[in-house]
């Protein structure tokens, strides 16, 4: 389903945003396929749009770590911004919203479900905050996205996430599937006291993949830290 001008005027306006273009925000909101379906112009989808929201989305990001956390590490930044960006969080923020009805796709990309897809709810919330950066410029974004990252923020800040890949691994699973994963240990070495456990992850009877450790939950836990890159929950460089 998808609404006119009017609605999406409405939709933003109660985000919060009070400056954007029109035309630039109808971009932001549809997909190749759409354009692809109808001979429109490659400068017609959201895609340039989400390469630029993408490096706001990361500006801002990394401003507010840097200045709230002046004791923290690169490393630690890193990893706090590389979940606060994944399409995982950015997917989870369209659906709170409720974006999906706005987003314009081809019939089949719709038929196939893509207004449900992480990936294309993550990009469009991209080539929406492009749209709105040319539009009203960064504050409109900030004053957006900052609240709602704030409760993530303090939970990897604690390291009840950001080091916890099972907890991220086990959320994703759910949200798409409503299953959690499992872990396998497929073998044991060493003596008793000085073991190293060598575990796998599944997830509908398919490895994801394998993690190795002194113990059996830290070998799943690496396991769980390897499928999330895999998945791309957890952007690693």
């Amino acid at each position: 389903m998808q609404s006119d001008c009017k609605n999406i005027n409405d939709f933003l306006h109660k985000l919060g945003f009070g400056k954007f273009d029109e035309n630039l925000v109808k971009i932001a909101l549809t997909h190749s396929s759409y354009t692809n379906e109808h001979d429109g112009r490659y400068t017609d989808c959201y895609e340039r749009l989400e390469f630029l929201g993408d490096a706001v989305l990361k500006l801002i990001t990394s401003d507010y770590l840097y200045k709230t956390f002046p004791e923290a590490d690169e490393g630690k930044l890193t990893k706090i911004r590389s979940v606060i960006v994944s399409d995982e969080v950015l997917a989870k923020i369209a659906a709170d919203i409720k974006i999906a009805p706005f987003i314009i796709l081809s019939d089949a990309e719709a038929s196939d479900g893509g207004r449900s897809k992480q990936s294309i709810l993550a990009c469009v919330m991209e080539a929406l905050f492009g749209a709105i950066y040319l539009s009203g410029g960064i504050k409109e974004i900030e004053a957006f996205v900052i609240p709602k990252m704030l409760p993530l923020i303090d939970d990897l800040n604690n390291n009840r996430s950001v080091y916890n890949a099972k907890a991220l691994l086990q959320e994703y699973i759910q949200a798409n599937a409503k299953v959690v994963p499992e872990y396998r240990t497929v073998k044991e070495t060493g003596k008793a006291n000085a073991k190293t456990f060598f575990v796998e992850v599944l997830h509908d009877g398919q490895v994801l993949a394998q993690g190795v450790g002194k113990t059996k939950r830290a070998a799943q836990q690496h396991a769980a830290f390897e499928a999330c890159k895999k998945l791309k929950i957890i952007n690693e460089e």
